[in-house]
């Protein structure tokens, strides 16, 4: 269940988007601001919004982002800092995963209650796919197999961190057929389940930690930023990703910026020009 990577336009800045349409319709269960909770969904986005992004209302920026897009019906919607167009995917098993994954502010769960007020968004937003009906418990016991992957995902990459504050998580499954009753990791499910989201938040995690780069970074490095909201494009194909866990596969698109593309002295940096337009400043 592979998204198509669009833009949409705001104020003259050339977004990604990642879109998945669904028809049949798909059960799902969604933490994200838009369409969270269990229930049918026709369509799902992912939206790469400026670092500083602030709008308290992010659910109605989503609907107008799927409106117009052309999406009808209920959907899911999520965001990150993250160039949506950096998703890892990984399979196993019928299972497939898809993850955009930023790892600017990693978190552990449980802190102190201090640690709330210097918290930063960072996030890692991972969409499953499973090809069998799941009963509602199963479908909130994937949702802590999904965590639990993450989690040691992290761990691997030695980060000290379980996820970011940010982080949203969807799980879809047929509307219709027998229903299975568990997804925990030793299901056979679920454990197909946390394969595949281990395999792409490790494979994106390394991109990451590579990089290091968010959307609105990439906008100031790719030399294409006007003194006005501008067009602006990314370039280069897709490359595979060494060394991800075994029984997953993911590819990811490329990070790296030729020093000569950065912007010259005086310019406006990318984030500043986008969050003029977004009216963000």
């Amino acid at each position: 269940m592979r998204p198509q990577l669009t833009h949409r336009d705001e104020y003259g800045v050339s977004a990604p988007v990642l879109v998945w349409r669904f028809d049949p319709p798909v059960q799902a269960i969604a933490s994200g601001p838009l369409g969270g909770g269990i229930g049918a969904r026709h369509w799902l986005v992912n939206a790469s919004v400026p670092m500083s992004y602030d709008r308290p209302d992010p659910d109605v920026h989503l609907a107008a982002i799927a409106s117009g897009l052309g999406l009808r019906g209920p959907g899911v919607g999520l965001l990150t800092g993250v160039d949506v167009a950096d998703f890892v995917t990984a399979e196993d098993g019928g299972v497939s995963v898809a993850a955009t994954v930023g790892l600017g502010a990693p978190v552990w769960a449980a802190a102190p209650d201090d640690d709330l007020v210097h918290s930063r968004p960072g996030t890692i937003n991972i969409v499953a796919a499973l090809p069998v009906a799941l009963t509602p418990a199963a479908l909130v016991n994937a949702v802590a197999t999904v965590a639990e992957a993450k989690a040691q995902a992290l761990w691997e990459l030695a980060l000290p961190a379980t996820g970011t504050v940010t982080d949203a998580t969807c799980v879809l499954c047929p509307m219709h057929g027998d229903a299975e009753p568990y997804a925990g990791p030793r299901s056979r499910w679920g454990a197909r389940l946390a394969r595949a989201v281990h395999a792409a938040v490790l494979a994106g995690g390394r991109s990451w930690l590579t990089s290091g780069n968010s959307w609105s970074d990439r906008l100031t490095r790719s030399g294409r930023v006007a003194d006005t909201a501008a067009e602006v494009t990314r370039a280069g194909d897709s490359v595979a990703v060494a060394d991800v866990a075994a029984g997953g596969t993911a590819r990811v698109a490329p990070t790296d910026v030729p020093e000569s593309a950065i912007v010259p002295k005086g310019r406006p940096s990318g984030e500043t020009v986008l969050n003029r337009g977004l009216g963000l400043e």
